[in-house]
């Protein structure tokens, strides 16, 4: 996702984002892992999707790692 799609984004769903896309990369990694993962760049995408994603939430000024519980 660009960043200028991501920035269109309210926080929740930003949050949401950056939470499905880290679990894309946690799956990515373990595939590399057991050998199972054939398109290795997809880890370099995952990667920046991870980071872009961050640095809006970043800019924004919250943490997208903090769970809102209430």
């Amino acid at each position: 996702m660009k960043a200028s799609e991501l920035r269109d984004l309210d926080d929740k769903a930003l949050g949401e984002h950056v939470a499905n896309v880290r679990r894309e990369l946690f799956g990515l990694r373990l595939q590399h892992a057991t050998g199972e993962l054939e398109n290795t760049a997809g880890l370099r995408s995952a990667k920046r999707d991870v980071a872009r994603a961050l640095t809006v939430a970043r800019q924004r000024g919250i943490d997208p790692t903090q769970k809102n519980n209430g």
